[in-house]
């Protein structure tokens, strides 16, 4: 995902074959953190705290910092620092909107074009999501979930369109509830499953449909606001 990713290129679905170097690990870690509610929406990120825990000078932290804003998940304001996104109620329905718009053209683009070898991409991706839901591996399942609309959009071979939905899949991802109360079921997966069915009857209405109830239901399960006091070494897991 060479565009600005918005979702980490290792990790994700192998594991990296050589040792991760200091600030690749700063940049997966705090992309975690911040995917699992570790970190909350507008968590305070200073560069030096972060550079004593990683050894990293501050021009390594504030490259880290420029690729995760370059990926939707923090705002840099000018003599203010860096934050962790926080989405207001007006922005993720501007959003959420926006993406019903988008994914509706991704949905048409691939309903009479998806083949074969596609479709098992896609579900071997969406079984990997369930599994990694079952196994109680919270930020590989969140990274999945937003990773199959990226995968639809490169699929539909429009560059532009994938490179606004990376950021938009982050940045709406981030207000994802954690889902952890009594009898609540993120199904994501089952919902993702349903689109590509639809995708693979070359049915492009009935893929719209299913796209924009998935996406219905994504902004039902939006995130209270957190508390902000927290521990930035032990968010990371560095405590």
């Amino acid at each position: 995902m060479s565009l600005a990713p918005a979702l980490p290129p290792t990790s994700l679905l192998d594991a990296p074959a050589s040792p991760i170097a200091p600030e690749e690990r700063m940049y997966l870690d705090v992309y975690d953190a911040i995917m699992s509610h570790r970190l909350h929406a507008g968590t305070k990120l200073t560069e030096q705290g972060l550079g004593d825990i990683y050894g990293l000078a501050r021009h390594h932290v504030r490259r880290v910092l420029a690729r995760l804003a370059a990926d939707g998940l923090v705002d840099l304001e000018r003599n203010r620092g860096a934050r962790i996104a926080s989405p207001g109620a007006r922005e993720a329905d501007d959003m959420f909107e926006l993406r019903q718009v988008l994914e509706a053209k991704v949905m048409d683009k691939l309903a009479g074009r998806l083949t074969e070898a596609d479709g098992r991409a896609l579900r071997d991706l969406i079984a990997r999501e369930r599994d990694a839901w079952m196994r109680g591996d919270r930020p590989l399942w969140i990274r999945l979930s937003a990773e199959f609309h990226i995968e639809l959009a490169k699929l539909a071979g429009n560059a532009l369109l994938v490179d606004a939905l990376r950021r938009l899949v982050s940045r709406t991802t981030l207000l994802i509830s954690n889902l952890d109360n009594a009898g609540q079921q993120p199904c994501s997966f089952d919902e993702h499953a349903a689109v590509v069915d639809a995708l693979q009857h070359h049915d492009s209405a009935r893929a719209q449909a299913q796209m924009a109830r998935h996406l219905g239901q994504c902004a039902c399960r939006l995130l209270a606001r957190s508390p902000a006091r927290f521990d930035l070494r032990s968010a990371l897991g560095k405590a």
